[in-house]
């Protein structure tokens, strides 16, 4: 029985796998539109390496998809050194994706260059999307993205929130002195605010404290706790539950995660357990030490 269980098994597993990489292809999609259709063609730079590629451009005329990703090319490796394969697979794709979108896209689309507060509306917009998409399937575009968990890595007092801030706040700096423009600085402002208020949107629904709620079953339960709790750094719960047609006694893990982390728990628990019994349930509201106040570090 269980030799017919494993071909599912790895079939499922390919399913999610494609599943995962058509959603990062999606946000890729919709990041490459808010770039060359609305922020780039209106100077508008966007926090990050984004912001910085767009600067080149147009300084430069060097293509902002390409330099995206050649920007990263340092910063995949020292996310390789620090983090492993298993990070920088996903990163890897999705920002070889964005980076081609873009480039491929620019030459295609109209350009708006209307009203610039509509266009950095309808890019934050897309951009959050499109982020949200690839966030939410465990992807990255890399960026201020590695450097921020590399350096929280090393300085645990530093959360990831402020070096992301800071980086920001230098890629203004870059904007004002680029453009020579007030206006400039506070159009890339309003991207980012709306892309962050997307994005937090598509990860975690209209409120931040919402979430899901697993229920898990397995003979190996103290084994699939120790994966979701080393992985993922979620913590688990154990309930007391007894089979009413067997009358054994079952070890129920209850375990409190956000939505985007929901796919990466599923495969790890089949990883090591492919029989095991899974309930996702919503949420409307988690509150607590692990949950709301790590993510606001």
């Amino acid at each position: 029985m269980q030799m017919n269980l494993k071909p599912n098994s790895r079939l499922a597993k390919a399913g999610t796998l494609f599943f995962d990489y058509l959603v990062i292809f999606a946000g890729a999609v919709l990041y490459g539109i808010s770039v060359a259709m609305f922020t780039s063609p209106n100077n508008v730079a966007p926090g990050g390496l984004t912001g910085v590629a767009t600067m080149l451009n147009y300084m430069f005329s060097l293509p902002i998809g390409i330099m995206i990703f050649v920007m990263n090319i340092p910063l995949f490796i020292w996310g390789f050194i620090e983090n492993g394969k298993g990070f920088l697979t996903r990163t890897l794709v999705a920002t070889a994706l964005v980076s081609v979108m873009i480039d491929v896209l620019t030459p295609i689309l109209p350009a708006y260059t209307g009203d610039t507060i509509l266009a950095a509306g309808f890019g934050g917009v897309l951009n959050g999307l499109g982020l949200g998409l690839i966030f939410y399937r465990g992807g990255s575009t890399g960026g201020t993205d590695i450097i921020a968990l590399n350096l929280h890595k090393h300085f645990p007092f530093i959360s990831t929130g402020t070096i992301i801030l800071v980086s920001d706040i230098l890629v203004l700096l870059m904007v004002f002195f680029v453009y020579h423009s007030i206006e400039n600085v506070l159009y890339a402002l309003l991207v980012i605010f709306i892309s962050i208020k997307v994005i937090d949107a598509v990860s975690y629904g209209t409120s931040r404290g919402n979430g899901k709620l697993m229920f898990v079953i397995s003979d190996n339960y103290e084994e699939v706790s120790a994966n979701i709790m080393k992985n993922l750094k979620r913590g688990v719960t154990y309930l007391n539950g007894e089979g009413a047609y067997s009358g054994n006694d079952k070890k129920v893990i209850m375990c409190a995660v956000r939505p985007q982390e929901v796919y990466k728990i599923t495969s790890g628990i089949k990883n090591v357990d492919p029989n095991a019994f899974i309930i996702v349930t919503t949420a409307g509201a988690i509150k607590g030490r692990g949950f709301v106040n790590i993510d606001s570090n």
